[in-house]
């Protein structure tokens, strides 16, 4: 790849040290994605730049026009604080006529309302589990029409905010009790889906118009307590020793048919596609004993750090961090914006 002039976008309090010796694993683990990327772009010969941001858009004005980026790493994940508003930030990069890595701004409003992409989904015929939405302020509609267990949780937010063992409830006192934590703790809608028992997948996918997708990883939670709910909680996800202490790895899914893998792979592509997204994205799957599949999320701009699943399992195919780094970053500018 010849070397660009890359200006790196990420939150304020993620600007990440020039060395991270010193740090704990758990703050190494904060800024761990921006680190990766921002000195493996160096390593690999591009003019790097950061800006931080947070909630000044003449930050990023200011350093476009300084720094005359050939294009933007977009790492960002909020602005003002509330989750939703990247694709606010991705907008002003397309006014501006300035291409960037990852998710349109289109694709990234509607999966990041997951009450409307499942709605998408299924009208698509892809297989998602049955829900409602309780808005902010609202009570739960009475009888629910779903069948317990359910599952609780934001219905904007990502990272696993506001998920715990909690999340699975079993009957009414524990469901209004869920919702109500949920419209306190993230300030969003409540999305109660039924509770899918089951193996969790995932499956990275590459692209705007030509996808592909990466081998299927699968969240590995066998060696947990029996009486625990195998979901990908906040601890689960992001707690090192919480991961070590309960055997939580995650690796090549192993024993998939090839009409199941064919079958999570076509419902990879139609999901991205019919949610408009582009450039990279990591889609959520559950797996029953049945062999039945069902979309749990689509997720734009995943995590992209090194030794993480989409950079693990972009490896199982050839494809290196570096390699990876520089795919998104031809498919930011080759998308193909309205501006062009």
């Amino acid at each position: 790849m010849k070397k660009k002039r890359i200006l790196v976008l990420v939150h304020e309090s993620l600007v990440p040290p020039d060395n991270p010796e010193g740090f704990s694993e758990l703050e190494v683990l904060e800024w761990k994605t921006e680190y990766d990327v921002i000195v493996t772009l160096r390593e690999m010969g591009h003019e790097v730049d950061v800006v931080g941001l947070s909630s000044d858009l003449d930050v990023l004005l200011n350093a476009i026009q300084a720094f005359r980026p050939d294009i933007c790493f977009n790492l960002l994940e909020e602005f003002h604080q509330v989750p939703t508003y990247d694709q606010h930030v991705v907008s002003l990069m397309e006014l501006l006529k300035q291409p960037y890595t990852g998710c349109n701004p289109h694709g990234l409003t509607l999966a990041h309302d997951k009450s409307i992409s499942k709605q998408i989904l299924a009208h698509q015929g892809v297989p998602t589990p049955c829900f409602i939405t309780v808005p902010l302020g609202k009570k739960i509609p009475e009888p629910i029409p779903l069948n317990y267990p359910l599952f609780v949780k934001s219905s904007t937010e990502d990272a696993s905010l506001g998920i715990s063992q909690a999340s699975v409830v079993h009957d009414q006192k524990q469901l209004v009790k869920r919702v109500a934590f949920i419209h306190s703790r993230t300030q969003s809608d409540a999305l109660i889906e039924e509770y899918i028992d089951g193996r969790e997948l995932y499956v990275g996918v590459l692209g705007n118009n030509n996808l592909e997708t990466f081998p299927i990883w699968e969240l590995d939670f066998s060696k947990m307590p029996s009486h625990a709910h195998r979901i990908a909680t906040r601890k689960v996800k992001w707690d090192p020793k919480y991961q070590k202490k309960n055997g939580i790895t995650t690796a090549l899914a192993t024993d998939l048919s090839r009409n199941l893998k064919q079958e999570i792979e076509r419902c990879s592509k139609l999901s991205y596609r019919v949610l408009h997204m582009s450039g990279y994205a990591r889609m959520d799957f559950r797996l029953t004993d049945k062999g039945e599949v069902f979309l749990l999320e689509a997720n734009p701009n995943p995590n992209l750090s090194y030794g993480e699943d989409l950079a693990e399992s972009a490896e199982m195919i050839g494809i290196n961090y570096e390699s990876l780094l520089s795919r998104i970053i031809d498919l930011g500018l080759c998308y193909e914006a309205a501006w062009k």
